[in-house]
């Protein structure tokens, strides 16, 4: 049995990075420097090393980011910290990483972003605005990063079921909505859902967002479809596991690496958000 087309998440951040560098050229030429806070309100081995790769990634396109570490930090604090950088001028993205202090949710969080600098869609208002297919809207970068590789490997999305695998407002809805927009047929399962690998089988196109290991095994895919894993679930030795069992490569048609393929392209993205949103602060 041929083994899944490999759809590698790198190719097409290295497009969208392309695209992001013409226009931070652009911004840079005329005094303006896209500017992205993040803010890091926990220790995590996790989180850090996905703040340093976002880091690296904006000094090679010219990003500037500013890492904010407030660990330890209550609600209240947070809050008021990114409501400030949402007032910086300076500042054109702020996103707020994740894991957050006990008792503490990205909804509480996510309303001090101001909707024109939430490069991340965390605030309830942007899920609000993608919901009604507003161009202004940010969709959360890794829900995008799904559709930007369905896209660059040009899978017919409308007609197609698609299913989706989880209802976060992180990505499983967001997600959901990207593809409604692209005219797919589309069902969202989730935990209550009953015989999850008879729903998952009618995909065409099945995306998996649950942060569960080796959740979605062969029986859950039917021959052909395409299977977009967005797990990056820590492994014992230091490395990152999917939601998909890398089994499913024998079936599907085609599969997103763990890691190396949403991963790169919600890095791509995060900063063609910024770069995106510095544009519009300056009317260019």
């Amino acid at each position: 049995m041929t083994a899944a087309h490999r759809l590698d998440g790198r190719v097409v951040a290295a497009e969208i990075d392309a695209r992001t560098t013409d226009d931070v050229a652009r911004l840079t030429a005329a005094g303006i420097v896209p500017t992205l806070a993040v803010v890091v309100p926990t220790h995590d081995e996790g989180t850090a090393w996905y703040v340093r790769s976002i880091a690296r990634a904006g000094k090679r396109l010219g990003i500037t980011c500013l890492v904010d570490t407030l660990h330890g930090a209550d609600a209240a604090t947070l809050a008021g910290h990114l409501k400030a950088r949402s007032a910086d001028p300076a500042v054109h993205g702020v996103i707020c990483q994740t894991p957050l202090p006990a008792g503490v949710t990205l909804a509480d969080l996510g309303t001090a972003i101001a909707p024109v600098k939430d490069v991340d869609g965390a605030n309830p208002t942007s899920l609000g605005l993608l919901a009604t297919g507003s161009a202004e809207a940010f969709a959360p970068a890794t829900a995008q990063a799904v559709l930007e590789i369905l896209r660059h490997e040009q899978v017919p999305l409308a007609g197609r079921r698609v299913v989706v695998v989880g209802r976060s407002t992180v990505v499983g809805k967001p997600a959901a909505l990207l593809l409604l927009a692209e005219h797919a047929t589309v069902t969202v399962c989730h935990s209550r859902s009953t015989d999850l690998p008879a729903l998952c089988r009618e995909a065409d196109v099945l995306v998996a967002a649950v942060g569960r290991p080796g959740l979605i095994g062969v029986d859950h895919v039917r021959p052909g479809a395409v299977v977009v894993d967005v797990g990056t679930n820590p492994t014992p030795d230091g490395g990152l596991a999917g939601d998909v069992d890398p089994a499913v490569a024998a079936v599907a048609g085609a599969l997103t690496p763990v890691p190396g393929g949403v991963g790169p392209v919600t890095t791509a993205l995060l900063h063609r958000h910024t770069a995106l949103a510095a544009a519009r602060a300056s009317g260019r």
